[in-house]
């Protein structure tokens, strides 16, 4: 198995914020990764941060994370592009806009769930919303400098190969 490149595709309905994006090196991706071996699932959700460097047997670098498929004991690998993380902005509105991309040895990303950790701005005001947590696919709030109500809903993704 080669090395894969996939993006995570964000789509969100935005009201009166821009700027939506992860935090910080500790910002947890929730991934469901399905082994290209021999396409084992896990049932549980497992997550990526960039802080998390695991060095790759043989020399060949570092990766975010490194596991064993139970089933078929292949070593599997995903890193985190730290510098392909972009913020999804009102313009992105209702459309997919790939947020991250994460290199993958053995390995598919096949769902992601976002949680806590994301952060927005108000579009007019630039008011920071500094904790916004995703995992219910909504989030509202109120911008006290312009008097509106903000918000980030119907969150969906999609996975793309790059």
């Amino acid at each position: 198995m080669g090395m894969n490149k996939f993006g995570l595709q964000f789509k969100a309905t935005l009201e009166n914020v821009t700027n939506v994006r992860p935090v910080g090196e500790d910002f947890r991706w929730f991934l469901k990764l399905k082994c290209g071996n021999c396409g084992e699932i896990p049932e549980k959700w497992q997550y990526v941060t960039l802080v998390e460097s695991v060095p790759l047997k043989g020399g060949r670098g570092s990766a975010s994370m490194v596991q064993k498929c139970k089933l078929c004991a292949r070593e599997n690998s995903i890193d985190i592009l730290g510098d392909t993380i972009t913020p999804y902005n009102a313009e992105d509105s209702e459309n997919y806009k790939t947020m991250v991309q994460f290199e993958c040895r053995g390995l598919e990303p096949i769902d992601f769930q976002p949680q806590a950790g994301f952060a927005a701005q108000g579009a007019e005001s630039g008011t920071q919303f500094p904790e916004i947590n995703l995992q219910e696919k909504d989030w509202t709030d109120y911008d006290e400098k312009v008097s509106e109500s903000v918000g980030i809903y119907e969150v969906t993704h999609q996975f793309i190969k790059c």
